[in-house]
């Protein structure tokens, strides 16, 4: 006699049929189960990134178009024109040579030595502690707004986790290190114009912290603070810091030019762009401030050509 065997025909049957009910309901649950898997997005395999507590590594990030919208030098060129530094003439130089960088993308070592004699002339004879609180309020007039908040929450994800987080840019050291202390980073590295006495002398410690520069940089920073590299993490937009995103075990694309864009899929790099503007993702150019810094260039280059005629 089978197992339901003893039990009245009636009974059996009842039964059966919750046996039926419940094994349908078991695969039922089972194929529900199935279908979840199969739409649920795949697991990347990577652990949490950054890290917490993970004290030998770091973040580091440029400034330009990365941190903010725009060159932190030309933001800092209009608040030193509005406080009567230099003359109108100068500015109009000056901001060709921002715009003809970011839109050529070249450089020509000849073009970058004139734009870099023309910012080191504008502070020369100036003291160091004067520009310092000069950049304090430039950065509330013209910077504050031009922060990233995507760029910026990255750098507080690093921070949260405990560690250090570093901006590295060819901005004059003293701009980058207030950004720096504004946004709560540890600090920055980048190009150190000489003083003597506390008075700059309209010459430059070394070269512009800028391409190669910024990979040694990081690399000397890293050795004095015993940082892995291999566990730090960098950002950049531009193809010129190639060579610093490639130190790091984490490179990210920000904002990336078409250069670094094309780089960072060749390599599977992460890439996250804050923009609104397709064309400037194309182009490489600010979304915002890009688009003021070009408009006063263009008109700088039309003044420049009238005078010269």
């Amino acid at each position: 006699m089978g197992a339901l065997g003893w039990l009245s025909p009636r009974r059996r049957s009842a039964t059966a049929r919750s046996v039926l009910a419940g094994e349908a309901s078991a695969e039922a649950a089972r194929k529900s189960a199935r279908a979840a898997e199969e739409t649920a997005p795949p697991d990347s395999g990577e652990p949490d990134f950054p890290v917490h507590g993970d004290e030998r590594a770091a973040a580091f990030f440029d400034l330009d178009n990365t941190v903010m919208q725009g060159a932190a030098i030309f933001h800092f060129g209009r608040g030193l024109y509005k406080r009567k530094f230099f003359e109108t003439r100068d500015l109009a130089r000056f901001a060709w040579q921002q715009a003809y960088f970011r839109l050529a993308g070249l450089e020509d070592p000849e073009h970058m030595q004139d734009a870099r004699d023309s910012a080191l002339s504008i502070v020369k004879g100036h003291r160091v502690s004067e520009l310092k609180s000069i950049g304090e309020e430039i950065y509330d007039e013209y910077m504050a707004e031009r922060i990233w908040p995507g760029t910026r929450a990255l750098a507080q994800a690093h921070l949260d986790a405990g560690q250090k987080v570093w901006l590295v840019t060819a901005a004059p050291v003293e701009i980058a290190q207030v950004i720096a202390r504004r946004l709560g980073l540890t600090g920055a590295l980048g190009t150190v114009a000489e003083s003597v006495g506390g008075v700059y002398t309209g010459k430059l410690v070394g070269e512009p912290l800028h391409g190669p520069a910024k990979a040694e940089a990081v690399r000397a920073l890293a050795t004095a603070e015993h940082l892995d590299l291999s566990r730090c993490a960098a950002y950049s937009d531009s193809h010129n810091d190639i060579p610093m995103l490639s130190l790091v075990g984490h490179p990210y694309a920000i904002n990336p030019d078409s250069k670094l864009r094309k780089h960072a899929r060749e390599l599977e790099w992460r890439l996250r762009d804050y923009r609104t503007g397709r064309k400037a993702a194309k182009v490489g150019i600010p979304a915002a401030a890009g688009v003021g810094a070009v408009a006063g260039g263009t008109a700088a280059a039309i003044a420049l050509h009238r005078r010269r005629r």
